[in-house]
Order: structure tokens, then C-alpha cells, then sequence
């Protein structure tokens, strides 16, 4: 256990897959060999960051939320002006193309990149890009480490802050993510597994790669959302409360107010809800080690009500395409 203690490990940890290393990548509607799929050194995500994504997990051979990641990317896209030239429903045919020929339905994560695209010479303004976005699916055999998850998450306050929207507005899903990456090297330097970032008024904002929640006597809050990207693991999470009658709130709350809380646990799109054992050196929860946190009653009723609402989206999409 003493190797686990000084080793901090992402959420998005997981066990290699030697089916990965035969997947075929979507790369602007060519299906490629890993080895072959690859995007020019002029190409406006490779230069700059230039470009939205989105990540999606694989259930019953759908991609869960789709409908909602889609609002996200071409959200994204409109926001900077990027032209991703291809409609929603040629989107999601090359997304279940790509599964198809892949033979993917259980245990995938998939993850969909959109670029400017190839540039001229290697210039910030999208003037020089000389032709159309580039677009890319990768899917891969990918699930959440066991372990990972029964030890829960030991976070680590970091000072990179999480910016006002006129600077590069947090609700934009981009490439461009070193605000994110500083605040996790500044975490995994301090022998955590993820960063809370706090907000330009020092009020809880949301983690470096996942959203943050804590529960306090029956309740749960989350940050405002305004200086954090709109996840859709985060919405699903306030309307499962909503549904089934949970108080939660959307609220400014101090790190004080995290430090006491009775539970707290991370959402996202590739782990779901993933319990927090430590904040900064606090022990969070009566059932959290230094070595464990088991989800606290809150957290496990909810990831119950989350995996509920998945299999309903799974049932919508699946009779859609049976339709």
C-alpha cells in the first residue's frame, strides 16, 4: 500500500487493452491504422490548439449523451468560428461507422476531435487555414480502473485559477488546455491525483479534467458553473436530483465548506461519479483511509440514479436507430 500512497494516479487511469493497437481511427472520412493516422505539423490543433472536442463513453454500442455532447461541439465550434463542415447527422453516421467497423459496443470511450484545419504556415489567424477542418474519431477499449475507484480521489488545491470568460472563456471545450494541464502538474507535484481550481473570487469552481461536488447535511452543491466548462456528466448528476427529489444547489461555497463536507465526489464523462477521500491534506467522510473511500450513502445512491438514467439513454437511441 505504500507504493499506492506516493504515487498519485489520474481518474483517467486504465489498463492497457491489446485490442487498441488494432483499432481503425476516423481521420476526415478515411477509416486508418493507428500507425497511419496521423494529421499534417500545419494543422491548426497541432500549431495552436485550434479546435473542439469531445469525449463520450460507449454503452450497448451507443454513445451515451450523444444528443447533449453534439449541442457542446457545434456550441464550441459556432463560438470560434470554426466551419467543422459536417451536419449533426453525418457526424453521428461516421461516429457508428467507426464503432461498426471497429466492433465496439461495451467498455469504449471515444474521443472526437475537430481542428481548424491545415494551415499555410504555421500563423494564429484562421485567415492562413487553407482548407477544411479536420476531424478525427478515436475509439478505444477504455474503462475506469477498479482500484482507481475504490480508493477514491485525493485532491490538492492548486493557485492556477480558473479565468474570466473575456480572457479564454471556460465554457469552451477547446484544444488549447494549459490552464487545465498547469493545475495538474501543480497537483501531481503535491502527490495528488487531480486539482481543485478555485475561481477568480476565490469560490470553488470545478476540478482540472472532472466537475467537483460535495454533500452537506442531505444536500448537494456544486459550484455556480460560471467559471467552468458545462459538462454533461455535471448536468445529468442535477437533473437525477431533481428527478428523484434530492436538494441540490448551484451556489458560490469556500473551501471551509468543502473541508467539513460529509461526502464529496467528481463527475465526468470517462468515470461517471467518482468519490473523493482527501481534500488538502483533510480527510473527507466517515468512511474515507488514507487508502480508501468508500462512496458515502449519498454518492452511491447517486451513482445507482446515473447508471438508471444511462440505460434510458441507451434505450432512447437504441429504438431511435431501430426505428
Amino acid at each position: 500500500m505504500a507504493e499506492r500512497k506516493a504515487m498519485a494516479q489520474s481518474i483517467h487511469d486504465f489498463h492497457d487493452d491489446p485490442r487498441n493497437a488494432d483499432i481503425r481511427i476516423w481521420v476526415n472520412g478515411a477509416l486508418k491504422s493507428r500507425a497511419d493516422a496521423t494529421v499534417s505539423v500545419f494543422d491548426s490543433g497541432f500549431v495552436l490548439g485550434d479546435g473542439v472536442w469531445e469525449g463520450l463513453r460507449v454503452v450497448g454500442g451507443h454513445p451515451v449523451f450523444l444528443d447533449a455532447h453534439l449541442d457542446r461541439l457545434y456550441e464550441g465550434a459556432k463560438a470560434i468560428a470554426l466551419d467543422i463542415g459536417m451536419d449533426r447527422a453525418a457526424l453521428t453516421r461516421a461516429i457508428y461507422d467507426t464503432l461498426r467497423v471497429n466492433g465496439m459496443r461495451e467498455g469504449v470511450h471515444l474521443r472526437l476531435m475537430v481542428s481548424r484545419g491545415v494551415k499555410r504556415t504555421p500563423y494564429q489567424d484562421p485567415r492562413v487555414t487553407a482548407g477544411p477542418a479536420t476531424v478525427v474519431i478515436i475509439p478505444e477499449f477504455k474503462t475506469p480502473r477498479p482500484d482507481t475507484l475504490a480508493a477514491g480521489l485525493k485532491l490538492f488545491t492548486v493557485h492556477v485559477r480558473r479565468g474570466y470568460p473575456d480572457v479564454q472563456d471556460p465554457k469552451l471545450n477547446s484544444h488549447s488546455k494549459l490552464n487545465c494541464i498547469t493545475a495538474c502538474i501543480q497537483a501531481t507535484a503535491a502527490g495528488a491525483d487531480e486539482a481543485l481550481m478555485l475561481d477568480p473570487h476565490g469560490f470553488v469552481a470545478t476540478c482540472n479534467s472532472t466537475h467537483f461536488f460535495i454533500v452537506r447535511k442531505g444536500e448537494i452543491w456544486t459550484s455556480t458553473g460560471d467559471y467552468c466548462l458545462g459538462g454533461i456528466t455535471r448536468a445529468n448528476v442535477l437533473r437525477i436530483c431533481r428527478e428523484a427529489g434530492i436538494p441540490c444547489f448551484e451556489k458560490n461555497f469556500s473551501l471551509t465548506q468543502v473541508y467539513s463536507a460529509d461526502e464529496a465526489f467528481t463527475t465526468g464523462t470517462f468515470a461517471g461519479l467518482a468519490p473523493v477521500r482527501e481534500i488538502d491534506g483533510r480527510r473527507i467522510g466517515d468512511g474515507a483511509t488514507d487508502d480508501v473511500a468508500l462512496p458515502g450513502p449519498m454518492t452511491a445512491r447517486l451513482q445507482a440514479l446515473y447508471r438508471d438514467l444511462i440505460a434510458r439513454d441507451v434505450g432512447f437511441r437504441a429504438g431511435v436507430r431501430l426505428a
